[in-house]
């Protein structure tokens, strides 16, 4: 039998090594000749991936007959979060240097900076009630709001194809991997309604 709490530590481990490793670049100067252009891309695309990880969850819970899946989905959860918010801060802090028109200019104009921006706003009130307090204080509430996920999924992986403007490829991907655990879900659900 699995013991989520050994495995716990082990997990987030492994989600701090995308962050280390982009440190690592940073410290050593190997982000290449457009260094501002590859921390934006590498941090969206692990919020990406991070997304596809928690909503996969669910899924293997289902597959596997194994509950402990589901006890890693808010962590990997915050990982988004924390992704996608060094993302943003890559964005507005080191690409515009907090010079807050051209951002709005940006947001307003630009549909991929608009749906992306509206994807982390959806982000926060998933990242301030993830905590068991808030899981109690809000009971059947909280399955209601934490399912933005699946519109923020939706959200990111339309930010990654409108911004590729030539290469569509590799956020298409992204896009089938993400409609498919959100179809995977739906079909977990109806099952759950059909047995009770």
């Amino acid at each position: 039998m699995f013991n989520e709490k050994y495995f716990k530590p082990g997990v987030f481990f492994l989600s701090t090594i995308p962050f280390l490793f982009i440190l690592y670049k940073i410290y050593f100067n190997k982000l290449g000749p457009e260094p501002v252009k590859e921390i934006t891309h590498y941090t969206g695309e692990w919020t990406l991936i991070f997304i596809c990880l928690t909503l996969s969850m669910t899924p293997l819970k289902r597959l596997t007959n194994l509950t402990m899946w589901v006890s890693f989905r808010r962590m990997l959860g915050l990982f988004v979060f924390f992704y996608a918010s060094l993302h943003l801060l890559t964005y507005i802090g080191i690409d515009y240097r907090f010079n807050w028109q051209p951002i709005l200019d940006d947001v307003f104009k630009k549909k991929y900076i608009f749906i992306g921006f509206s994807a982390w706003l959806l982000l926060i009130p998933l990242a301030i009630t993830s905590s068991q307090k808030m899981i109690k204080l809000l009971k059947n509430n909280w399955k209601r709001l934490h399912r933005l996920i699946y519109i923020i999924a939706i959200f990111g992986s339309l930010h990654y194809i409108w911004l590729s403007k030539t290469i569509f490829f590799k956020p298409l991907v992204y896009l089938v991997i993400i409609l498919v655990l959100l179809a995977l879900r739906i079909k977990i659900k109806k099952r759950n309604v059909n047995y009770g």
